[in-house]
């Protein structure tokens, strides 16, 4: 009992240690795994002395094999095989080509610089040959590089990892059998791959045409459907030859998710909380069994191999798989830099130390040590500061535009159409076929769906987009599809027409669209009616004050809707909660069934209390152009 005590013991302070570690990241903002190697060694023999991996015995081997699998199955959910199009090639240099560099310069650098004997300097660079998506993706998701970089970034980090453990793998083979012939090697290596490759290929498939067609069970049930087929497939894979499990999973990943599976981003949801679980629990683990002192005995040519890795064999590698890529030097320095090394290599090093200890071979421990080195010098090194480096070469995502609309009416038709003329893509759903044609009458694209559920959201783009906007008739409807979307997709704006209701609603990330007591059923009759101008100004000093007091006038008497506000050249549909600033441009609608309400909210009546006395020149837009309020014709007062 005391032992299995012990055991659970052990499992409780790796995922209490593991998970604090992932929120206090999240809440600094800093790649994961720093914490998670810190918390790990801290809690370990050379630490406080809590935490003891070895208690758990062949059980971490097995703990670390099915979360691998897990992680890499999550991995291959995350590949896009459209956007891995436009890389393809560069792509397929570096898992191949790129491979083959490392391979040969982390062995010499290991050997020269490390002084390692030749075998296990090749078992050194056959394992830090992986850059893991453990790290990399926590890490574009934070600092949101241009998609062409990430994707490339990822998907090496993804393909990478099971080439990389095979290879690994055929090099310890070689090692304990004194197999030197290299036509053996490559042909194991090829042969792994394609197993695991043939295997999780049928495997993915099977479980997208199991995900389509069985609607009697649960989600749920469907989710544990999947990771139970994930870690049957890895076994079957392992079973036919050992090591081709890794490939089997990404594999069936990327399989499963290019077939257009129902409900998939929810399974994605899933599989990222159980990802997240399993990282912090590795991490930990095998941060705890490290020996601080065996690092420390590496010596100096230990540092300088990791330094030659870093600066000398990684740009090399990037500089031979892109040399025909219309990547520019920006992108190709960023590339260069980042290669943090993560999970997979820990994992690797952990069970290779310990078969070359159990076999009589000196090495087991410094190679361990040699790869938690290069983990930590390239995760500090190059994981904290790749935010800087990238805005330093300017590579930084631009903001993303365009728009995703729910509800057809004059209204939304009308904003719908201001992100088009603007050049920016917009996609409008509805459930009513009618409006869905008014709206496609304007040259506007329109998803027509019995239900506004997810599925839908991700058809129309919404994972892409700068803004969604839920403007239907139903405000209750709008809030819950709009607190969904910003729940599952995160867009940067988010907003809803929906009641005012303070209590229920101020925490939301959704906003509430235009106007507290904004009314669409007046504003679209008034549409109707043609009865509003379209019209645009720039609030500026002198008088601003005025001006704004004025302006919230009109609004109070239901005569003005702001729609847009401009600001440092980024132009966002109107808020609720917005105030505005001098030097705004305001693009809005005013309710106009007299001819000449244009000419006295310019300041042209001044015995009106409608007059904005003191505005900057109005300037009246025909709504038949809304090309003209374009950011770069806006007018000059």
């Amino acid at each position: 009992m005391e032992a299995s005590f012990d055991i659970t013991l052990q499992m409780v302070i790796a995922v209490v240690a593991g998970i604090s570690a992932q929120v206090l990241a999240a809440y600094i903002k800093v790649p994961s795994i720093v914490f998670l190697l810190l918390f790990g060694i801290f809690l370990g023999a050379d630490g406080i002395g809590l935490l003891h991996p070895h208690l758990l015995g062949i059980g971490l081997e097995v703990i670390v094999a099915l979360a691998t699998a897990i992680i890499l199955f999550e991995g291959g959910l995350d590949l896009e095989l459209r956007e891995l199009g436009r890389v393809s090639t560069s792509l397929q240099l570096l898992v191949t080509l790129g491979t083959l560099v490392t391979l040969v310069g982390g062995s010499m650098a290991a050997h020269w610089l490390g002084e390692f004997p030749w075998p296990i300097a090749f078992l050194y660079a056959s394992i830090v040959v992986v850059t893991g998506p453990t790290v990399v993706t926590p890490l574009l998701k934070q600092i949101k590089v241009d998609r062409q970089v990430a994707t490339l970034l990822e998907g090496e980090g993804i393909l990478i990892d099971p080439v990389g453990a095979i290879l690994a793998v055929v090099v310890l083979d070689t090692i304990l059998n004194g197999d030197a012939d290299p036509f053996n090697a490559i042909t194991g290596l090829l042969v792994r791959l394609g197993i695991g490759a043939a295997i999780g290929g049928a495997g993915g498939w099977l479980l997208s045409l199991f995900f389509k067609r069985a609607n009697i069970l649960s989600f749920e049930l469907k989710n544990l459907v999947v990771l139970a087929s994930v870690w049957g497939l890895f076994t079957l894979a392992q079973m036919i030859r050992s090591e081709s499990g890794l490939m089997t999973t990404v594999m069936a990943g990327a399989v499963f998710a290019n077939s257009s599976v129902p409900e998939e981003r929810l399974l994605r949801h899933f599989k990222g909380q159980l990802t997240m679980l399993c990282i912090s629990v590795l991490f930990i683990l095998l941060a705890a069994d490290l020996s601080i002192a065996s690092v420390f005995a590496l010596g100096w040519g230990s540092l300088f191999t990791v330094l030659a890795l870093m600066f000398v064999v990684r740009p090399i590698n990037i500089l031979l798989c892109t040399w025909n890529s219309d990547l520019n030097w920006r992108q190709k320095v960023f590339l260069s830099w980042v290669a943090p090394r993560g999970i997979v290599s820990a994992s690797v090093a952990s069970l290779f130390g310990i078969l070359l200890t159990q076999r009589g071979i000196n090495g087991g421990d410094a190679i361990k040590a040699l790869v938690f080195l290069t983990i930590l010098m390239t995760v500090f090194c190059q994981g904290l500061t790749a935010g800087w480096v990238a805005k330093l070469l300017r590579i930084t995502s631009k903001q993303a535009t365009g728009a995703v609309i729910v509800g057809c009416n004059p209204l939304s038709i009308l904003i719908a159409r201001f992100f088009q003329e603007r050049g920016e893509t917009v996609v409008m759903i509805d459930t009513d076929p009618e409006a869905s044609e008014q709206a496609q009458a304007q040259n506007l694209r329109v998803l027509t769906s019995s239900a506004l559920d997810a599925n839908v959201l991700e058809e129309a783009g919404l994972d892409s987009v700068g803004t969604f906007l839920a403007m239907t008739k139903n405000g209750e409807v709008n809030f819950v599809l709009a607190q969904r979307a910003a729940e599952e997709f995160d867009p940067p704006r988010v907003l809803a027409v929906y009641p005012r209701d303070p209590q229920a609603k101020n925490k939301s990330k959704v906003l509430q669209a235009f106007l507290p007591e904004f009314k669409i059923k007046t504003w679209n009759q008034h549409l109707n009616d043609e009865q509003v101008k379209l019209g645009s100004m720039i609030l500026k000093d002198p008088g601003f004050s005025l001006q704004k007091i004025q302006l919230q006038a009109l609004i109070r008497t239901g005569d003005l809707l702001p729609l847009f506000v401009e600001r440092d050249d980024k132009i966002n549909l109107m808020a609720a909660g917005d105030t505005w600033q001098v030097g705004d441009r305001l693009i809005y609608l005013l309710h106009d069934p007299r001819p000449d309400l244009l000419k006295r909210l310019s300041g042209g009546n001044q015995s009106t209390r409608l007059s904005l006395e003191n505005l900057p020149e109005v300037e009246e837009i025909p709504i038949g152009k809304l090309s003209q309020l374009s950011a770069t014709d806006a007018p000059t007062p």
